[in-house]
């Protein structure tokens, strides 16, 4: 049985903070760790009853040009 959901992409340097931030405002949504801190790389675990908010909020940072290759 999956617990939680993998996922990686890269956030853009200068919004680093927001993304993390703006996920971390909705509780037990993700763990979020930098694993390239060059490429500015990160991998989120996101428990399955949260992936469909996950999805929603990273969709929306992918429109606004802040994360890419989710």
């Amino acid at each position: 049985m999956n617990e939680s959901s993998y996922y990686q992409a890269i956030v853009e340097r200068s919004a680093c903070w927001y993304v993390v931030a703006v996920l971390r405002s909705f509780e037990h949504t993700a763990f979020d760790r930098t694993i390239d801190i060059a490429a500015s790389k990160f991998e989120f675990f996101v428990p399955v009853s949260m992936e469909e908010p996950f999805c929603a909020i990273m969709n929306y940072f992918q429109e606004q040009g802040l994360v890419s290759n989710l």
